[in-house]
């Protein structure tokens, strides 16, 4: 981990034995335990921000929407296809 902090962190008794059996269970060490905290974190963040936006799109029209998400990644496909395209020319013109 690049630039990493030191965190102190207070959980139970029962939930470190917990999830020191499930790491040791896996076959995973010491170490590991901050991998998984930082997965952890991750994952939780991703799920809460996904939730968030549901929950401030559920007022919106899905039909209008779906549109919306279908036009930028339509945008988005077309700029990477022209970009592969000007790589692919670079390579050939020397």
């Amino acid at each position: 981990m690049e630039d990493s902090v030191r965190w102190s962190v207070k959980v139970s008794r029962e939930t470190d034995l917990a999830l020191r059996n499930y790491l040791g269970a896996r076959g995973m060490r010491k170490g590991d335990l901050s991998k998984f905290i930082v997965q952890a974190v991750e994952d939780h963040l991703f799920h809460r921000t996904v939730a968030d936006i549901k929950s401030r799109n559920a007022s919106t029209n899905q039909v209008q929407l779906q549109s919306e998400i279908d036009q930028a990644v339509r945008e988005v496909r077309r700029e990477a296809r022209m970009e592969s395209a000007r790589h692919s020319k670079r390579r050939f013109v020397k």
